[in-house]
């Protein structure tokens, strides 16, 4: 062993050469032997990465990994998008709720504890007291197939993690407001009912917007005067990069935009609110919302001379769907998602409810296009769109 002193010191240096290089280093240590021990061990590092071999690295457990990685990583990264972070922090919140999936390390988890936990939260209640729904328990799976993800691509594992897979039986949005019921919700907005708010017209301007322009509801709660320009509404931000995107407007959502942005008192917002954010927010509108839709159940049983009708309740996101649905026949499916704001055509599908108006006209006018061949049995001649064969005309 080559341990030696310096002069005027009480710690044992080793020297030696490696590959040519001269390698020398204090142990800080005062006894020899254990000096003597870190210079082997030193050697032996150096040995094991000539030939490839490296340390096993201390692999986390999954809490270890969230709290250490996973969601520093989200606070910075979604540090604008206040709903996406509380997705995955709520997400992470009920994973690691679960003991035995939190204690375990990573490169340890498999499919049978991930099973565990579905079992598990499958059993829990949901915010209003009935059963959690496969939605909200596929969301928390999305959480935890990301860390995955995550955890490989950092080199915090050695091996591939188990597959995440989604729970069938997904309820997805499929309400649609037809033109009736779009009738029946505007009158109960513009009711006398709704003039006790300080802003009475707020809800009627909301709702037009997300109708006639298929806005995410939160897109249009943060429109700034700088997003209204050449008739267009330009979203410069949002879920994702193809949020980015200008949809025109239609004349009354122009004349709505128009006389907000004149009545405007320096806000930079569209619709301002004494809320945290500044603009108006979910919570703004729950009471108006609500409120119009009691006052549409007054106007369905009046016209109706029933008092056993209720107007069917739905979300304010319900109105995308509606406007989506409404533009797809008239529209190519690569503009329908542009001005949705989507990057997938499979997210715009979910978007899309044939109605049984618009199926029985599609079909109507499919039926009404010459075939272009006589029948082989029969002789006769195709009809035209007015029902009658064309050698008649001739």
């Amino acid at each position: 062993m080559a341990v030696y002193k310096q002069p005027k010191s009480k710690n044992w240096w080793y020297k030696f050469t490696w590959s040519g290089e001269a390698i020398r280093e204090s142990t800080k240590q005062t006894n020899k032997r254990v000096a003597e021990q870190m210079e082997a061990a030193h050697k032996t590092a150096l040995a094991m990465g000539e030939v490839g071999i490296r340390e096993k690295k201390p692999v986390p457990t999954l809490e270890e990994f969230a709290e250490q990685d996973f969601l520093p990583f989200v606070r910075s990264t979604f540090a604008a998008k206040v709903k996406t972070r509380l997705y995955y922090e709520n997400g992470v919140k009920n994973l690691l709720a679960f003991e035995r999936l939190a204690s375990e390390r990573l490169d340890a988890l498999s499919s049978d504890r991930v099973s565990e936990y579905v079992t598990r939260r499958q059993r829990a209640k949901g915010k209003r007291g009935g059963d959690l729904q496969t939605a909200s328990l596929n969301r928390e799976l999305q959480v935890l197939r990301r860390m995955f993800r995550l955890a490989e691509e950092w080199g915090r594992v050695e091996k591939a993690l188990p597959k995440i897979k989604m729970l069938p039986g997904e309820t997805h949005r499929e309400r649609v407001l037809t033109p009736d019921e779009e009738d029946l919700y505007f009158t109960g907005v513009v009711s006398d009912a709704m003039k006790q708010y300080a802003d009475p017209c707020l809800m009627r301007d909301v709702v037009t917007i997300l109708l006639d322009c298929g806005l995410r509801p939160e897109e249009c709660f943060r429109l700034r005067v700088a997003n209204v320009s050449d008739g267009k509404i330009e979203v410069h931000f949002g879920k994702s990069a193809n949020a980015r995107r200008r949809i025109p407007m239609t004349q009354r959502v122009q004349a709505v935009l128009e006389m907000r942005l004149s009545a405007a008192t320096g806000s930079e917002w569209v619709f301002p609110a004494h809320t945290q954010s500044g603009h108006i927010e979910p919570s703004s509108l729950k009471k108006q919302h609500r409120k119009a839709m009691g006052e549409a159940t007054k106007v369905m049983r009046q016209r109706s001379g029933s008092q056993d009708r209720k107007f069917d309740p739905f979300e304010l996101y319900t109105l995308r769907h509606t406007c989506l649905t409404r533009w797809a026949p008239h529209m190519d499916p690569w503009t329908l998602a542009y001005l949705a704001g989507h990057k997938d055509m499979n997210i715009t599908k979910r978007y899309v409810h044939p109605q049984e108006q618009t199926i029985r006209q599609a079909m109507e006018r499919a039926r009404s296009v010459p075939s272009g061949h006589t029948s082989r049995h029969t002789g006769e001649q195709p009809l035209n769109a007015a029902g009658v064969a064309p050698a008649l005309f001739n």
